[in-house]
């Protein structure tokens, strides 16, 4: 404790410039937190991936699809457990500001291969009984104040028309990295619209689901059922749920990149930033750290002093910048939350956030200890006064 109030009375001789540098320090943390966080929510479908599903979709494109009486064919594949289907549907809620992810799904299969999407057991058999049901995603009924009973329209823009369900269910996440802004319905209630108004692409769907007996076996699988379909009309391409999802993030990848680029840059202009602080710290010190040499203290005693002072400065600044990540994050993604469904700050963005303050405080207060050590008693001494 008496070390630490040392520190902090030795960091604060100059007020001013300490403040400004642990400010530079807050706000390049909070900066570093929030780009990593965002790359986060980037692969937050592929982190959320399970091992025991695969996806199977056209070889050709993902826009085309695949005949529905694949599904018997499917199933009959050894280690298949089940499988679902379901299409992308892209509707838009009033105005094309009010996008969000929207399915038709086969309402049964698709629940029992998704137990991350909680449901209460009168809602999903309520979902289930009436064709022109949907359910939510809490986050989803939240953001337009849906409830139990409402009646969403959806304008079709792949599929071109008016659409009205009725809310049965409000889903929860099993998991924080459950994406609760999702809307499912039933794929029989698209086909049989789609019979009476553009007969050519009923019976179609746009992926299969299939849940694995043994996740060890997905290899085998996927080119079991690829091989049952090859040389078809339309050739089948399956993969695991996180190759699928890692498909559309490569579409960004650059993207990815700068952010992360960028991330690293901030930490590297405030090391140069707190560098900058501490050599003139040293410098006005110099004829105090020589007379705490004649005194008798050690070379060790003198950096310790030069590289806990750095070290100070550059960890309250780091605990101040993760404090403030949280709230910040948190408002961010409410605005954001179109994009980023999932905008949470991860446990290993702020062991990054820590270990860059202590490498920043470490390397910051290196040339400085090193120049203040080196430096001889008597040259140290003609600075005094």
């Amino acid at each position: 404790m008496f070390l630490l109030k040392l520190l902090a009375r030795n960091a604060f001789r100059h007020r001013l410039r300490t403040l400004l540098t642990i400010l530079g320090i807050t706000v390049a943390i909070l900066a570093f937190g929030l780009l990593q966080t965002v790359v986060s929510a980037w692969y937050a479908g592929v982190n959320a991936s399970s091992a025991t599903r695969l996806i199977t979709r056209n070889a050709v494109s993902l826009v085309f699809s695949l005949p529905i009486a694949y599904q018997e064919r499917i199933r009959r594949i050894e280690g298949v457990s089940s499988v679902s289907y379901a299409n992308w549907f892209g509707g838009v809620y009033i105005t094309e500001k009010n996008f969000f992810p929207s399915f038709a799904i086969e309402p049964q299969s698709y629940l029992a291969l998704y137990p991350e999407f909680v449901l209460e057991p009168e809602q999903k058999r309520a979902f289930i009984s009436d064709r022109k049901g949907c359910v939510v995603g809490q986050k989803l009924a939240s953001r337009f104040g849906w409830k139990i009973g409402d009646i969403i329209p959806l304008k079709g823009t792949i599929f071109p028309g008016n659409w009205e369900f009725v809310v049965r269910g409000i889903y929860t996440g099993a998991e924080k990295s459950t994406d609760e802004s999702q809307f499912f319905f039933h794929w029989a209630y698209l086909n049989e619209t789609l019979k009476k108004t553009i007969p050519r692409r009923a019976d179609q769907t746009g992926i299969y689901l299939i849940g694995l007996k043994n996740p060890q076996s997905a290899a085998e699988v996927s080119l079991a059922v690829d091989s049952a379909f090859k040389n078809s009309l339309a050739e089948t391409l399956t993969e695991t749920e996180k190759a699928f999802q890692l498909s559309f993030v490569s579409m960004t990848e650059a993207i990815v990149v700068a952010i992360r680029i960028v991330s690293f840059v901030v930490i590297i202009i405030i090391m140069v930033v707190v560098a900058n602080t501490m050599a003139m710290t040293a410098r006005e010190r110099i004829g105090e750290y020589a007379i705490f040499k004649a005194m008798g203290f050690r070379w060790y005693h003198v950096a310790g002093m030069i590289f806990g002072e750095s070290l100070f400065i550059s960890v309250t600044g780091g605990i101040v910048g993760i404090l403030l990540t949280f709230p910040v994050a948190r408002k961010f993604g409410d605005v954001m939350d179109q994009f980023f469904p999932i905008f949470q700050v991860e446990s290993s963005t702020l062991y990054m956030d820590l270990s860059f303050c202590l490498i920043v405080g470490l390397v910051a207060g290196m040339f400085p200890a090193w120049r203040t050590v080196n430096i001889r008693i008597a040259d140290g001494l003609r600075r005094v006064g």
